[in-house]
């Protein structure tokens, strides 16, 4: 099923950095890293931070909060088209709950940019694609949920009527838990950095003591 596989994508994106802590961990305690080194370990997720706080909050806010975040993202992809200015809208288009949520011109925006994978940062090239995967989903259900109700006259056309509808809550439920990992993700990514950084001021303060 596709949705198994933008699944396992998401797992991939949420335990790839941790993972990458975890050995880095146990490298440093073999070894004390070089200060550069460690800069270019914690910059994991720093790319796409912003953007899972917009895809969070899109949702989230009221409907005037929800408008201005998407206007947001929508005038800077069109005065200012960088590559991320547009990952950003695409982003916003793709993600439901607010009114202007277009899984259509999402789909669009997104595999035009997919198209270019040399333009994208890994971790941006995973996102889109994750989600690419989700809207794609989202549009196959909605049009059986769609060609269902043109037949509902039928018992059987509503009984499949109602298992699309609840295939769609399903999917819903699991876009929020995906969300919700990816922010404790991050959390947990943040967490590690700051307590590294924190080791290694104390071993630099140490190395300077007489």
């Amino acid at each position: 099923m596709p949705h198994k596989w933008w699944r396992l994508a998401a797992c991939a994106l949420i335990i790839g950095p941790i993972g990458a802590c975890g050995l880095r961990d146990m490298f440093t305690r073999q070894k004390p890293a070089a200060p550069i080194e460690q800069e270019r370990t914690t910059q994991d997720l720093s790319p796409i931070a912003p953007l899972l706080d917009m895809m969070s909050s899109l949702p989230q806010g009221d409907p005037a909060r929800q408008a201005e975040i998407f206007q947001a993202a929508k005038d800077a992809a069109e005065l200012t088209p960088t590559t991320s200015n547009r990952l950003a809208y695409a982003l916003a288009l793709a993600t439901p709950g607010h009114s202007g949520s277009d899984p259509v011109a999402a789909q669009r925006q997104l595999s035009e940019l997919l198209a270019r994978p040399e333009t994208l940062l890994p971790i941006e090239r995973l996102l889109a694609l994750v989600t690419l995967k989700e809207v794609e989903q989202r549009l196959i259900m909605q049009a059986e949920n769609k060609r269902m109700r043109d037949d509902a006259s039928h018992d059987d056309s509503r009984d499949k009527l109602a298992a699309i509808n609840r295939r769609l809550t399903a999917e819903s439920d699991e876009n929020v838990r995906l969300r919700k990992a990816l922010d404790e993700a991050r959390a947990k990514l943040d967490a590690i950095t700051h307590i590294e950084r924190s080791i290694n001021d104390r071993g630099s303060s140490g190395s300077r003591t007489p």
